[in-house]
């Protein structure tokens, strides 16, 4: 066999990362290397193949023609490396959900055990997460979020719808009063960071009309806001799956109900490669959400 009379291996895997991202800055951090090693490397290439692979300004680089299509081989390449390195069998290796915190804590952990009672032979990882993220690079096998019910789709994933969202005001019992509008009005509103338009989404798909106090607390998790309204720190807009237990033991009220929101939770799969495993756990998340009761009109009066 020919020896091959290949470049640097360590410099086109810096470019095919350098191409996949954008910037040197996350190919740096995805190789664990500087911003510095990875143009060096990327500068090297060039020398050895004699033609430029980037062009434009060095702080807004883009791939040449050559270097597009050089970096989607190699990208192609070490995808079919990836796949044919071994693994551990698929019984050891956990299924990893990635899902929103206060939805893990509040909703699917509780549920949990039946799911881990009926496949006891498969492992389950649950990771807070609520960004972007990449199935194969994030080793995730599912990820669950909220989406607009209108438009759920999505280019790289197979997207289930599994539960409607409701929302409304939430309020620890020490503060709730009468449960009108002109006592919430009253309390500071508390926020979350992760969705600061809750109180406006809610205004807008409840029709009713709160008066602003003008006090306002932000909380970066939903979980600390309903904890925050839980210890009277002020009134929350609360999603249904996020507070139910903590209506059912009597620590929040909801003097308004819920109204939907018109987002839902989602199960994401891969749309290649998706695991058995969690296509199971997506049917399960389906047949929970279906078991879970919509919220009562109003709930928690006084």
């Amino acid at each position: 066999m020919a020896r091959r009379n290949l470049p640097s291996l360590n410099a086109l895997r810096a470019f095919e990362a350098f191409g996949r991202h954008g910037r040197m800055t996350l190919a740096a951090d995805e190789l664990f290397v500087t911003h510095g090693a990875v143009s060096r490397q990327i500068r090297q290439l060039e020398e050895d193949l004699g033609q430029p692979l980037t062009e434009g300004p060095r702080n807004r680089l883009r791939l040449t023609e050559a270097g597009l299509k050089l970096a989607q081989a190699l990208t192609r390449a070490l995808d079919s490396i990836d796949d044919a390195l071994p693994r551990p069998a698929e019984a050891e290796r956990p299924l990893v959900v990635a899902c929103l915190g206060t939805l893990a804590m509040k909703w699917l952990i509780p549920r949990l055990p039946a799911f881990l009672g009926a496949h006891p032979d498969i492992p389950v990882r649950i990771e807070e997460s609520n960004g972007a993220f990449d199935f194969r690079q994030d080793g995730v096998d599912l990820a669950v979020r909220m989406r607009n019910l209108n438009d759920h789709r999505s280019p790289d994933a197979e997207v289930t719808f599994f539960m409607d969202n409701y929302h409304g005001p939430v309020v620890s019992p020490d503060l709730v009063g009468d449960g009108s509008a002109r006592t919430l009005g009253r309390l500071p509103r508390l926020h979350t960071v992760t969705h600061l338009a809750g109180w406006s989404d809610w205004l807008a798909t409840s029709g009713v009309a709160v008066a602003d106090s003008g006090v306002r607390r932000d909380f970066d998790h939903n979980f600390y806001m309903v904890e925050a309204a839980a210890a009277g720190l002020g009134v929350a807009i609360g999603p249904w799956a996020f507070v139910q237990t903590d209506l059912a033991s009597g620590r929040l009220k909801a003097p308004m109900g819920f109204v939907r929101s018109g987002v839902g939770f989602v199960a994401l799969l891969p749309r290649t490669g998706a695991r058995p495993e969690g296509r199971l756990f997506r049917d399960w998340l389906v047949a929970e959400g279906a078991a879970t009761p919509p919220p009562p009109e109003p709930y928690g009066l006084p």
